[in-house]
């Protein structure tokens, strides 16, 4: 039993470190009859869960269930993996399950509000963090559930305040970096933006979700992407209704022909370059990254 228990605090501690995979090997190395610990299945699919490996997340949780019986731990991380994997009615079973057993928990009670912004139900949502946050208002998750809320409710401003909130209180933490960085990038913000998903990226190496998006961070804060800029903030159909306010405006106050032509014309270089530069930027950068 002591054996175990060491084998399973290393295994935990390699977790904490941002090391799933030789987490995994050391929980592998557990002896076929202690290997039922809750606690062993819990690590398994949260080390499953850090590498997005969804389904063996989720077989491991059942395992462990099924091993243990009801288990707060464990339904928690079964809700999450069913939400993950976009098994939305699944993942309510489990954290509603894992609710019933532990009404109080931070951790799940964001997990089932986050659930909630997925299926539109905002309302619901916000009294489900307001909960965790009247019980642990500095918890890491809960700093990053406020986030998505605010973000979600299109609070955007408040979603940034939040997000530099959270990387003063946990500095080390990859997820509250990749929160700032992807408000930042919301708010067309291209440089803080690359700047926190590629600490967030560095941090957790394991994480192709942080990878992914701090590599579009990078191509977004190209140089020569700069004059597109626009349309990835506002996004390709604003800027076309704002190019067509300006145009049609311009033909309402006479303006002279000349002038109209050179701003049709910039308009129409301007759409040649959107639609040329930035895949060819991306495919150069891409092939740099890897």
């Amino acid at each position: 039993m002591i054996g175990e228990r060491r084998e399973l605090a290393r295994a935990e501690a390699l977790l904490a470190a941002g090391r799933p995979e030789e987490a995994l090997r050391e929980l592998a190395m557990l002896p076929a009859d202690q290997a039922t610990d809750p606690a062993g299945f819990a690590l398994r699919a949260a080390a499953l869960g850090t590498l997005e490996r969804w389904e063996e997340a989720a077989d491991a949780a059942r395992a462990g269930l099924g091993a243990s019986g009801p288990n707060p731990v464990l339904l928690g991380q079964l809700g999450r993996a069913r939400h993950e994997l976009g098994d939305l009615p699944g993942a309510e079973r489990a954290l509603l399950d894992a609710l019933a057993l532990a009404p109080h928990d931070v951790s799940l009670l964001c997990a089932y509000g986050s659930l909630c912004m997925e299926a539109g139900q905002l309302d619901k949502a916000t009294k489900l963090v307001e909960r965790a946050a009247a019980q642990a208002p500095a918890a890491a998750v809960v700093y990053a559930t406020r986030i998505r809320l605010a973000y979600a409710q299109g609070k955007d401003r408040e979603a940034q305040r939040l997000s530099q909130a959270y990387v003063a209180a946990y500095p080390e933490d990859p997820a509250a970096h990749a929160a700032l960085g992807g408000m930042s990038a919301v708010r067309g913000q291209v440089g803080p933006a690359y700047a926190g998903l590629r600490q967030a990226a560095g941090a957790a190496p394991a994480s192709s979700e942080f990878a992914e998006a701090a590599l579009a961070a990078r191509i977004a804060s190209h140089p020569l992407l700069l004059p597109v800029r626009p349309v990835l903030r506002f996004g390709p159909v604003k800027v076309w209704l704002a190019a067509m306010a300006v145009m049609v405006g311009s033909y309402l106050v006479g303006l002279p022909e000349p002038l109209a032509l050179a701003l049709v014309g910039t308009w129409v270089a301007f759409v040649a370059y959107s639609w040329i530069v930035p895949p060819l930027v991306a495919r150069r950068l891409r092939r740099r990254w890897r």
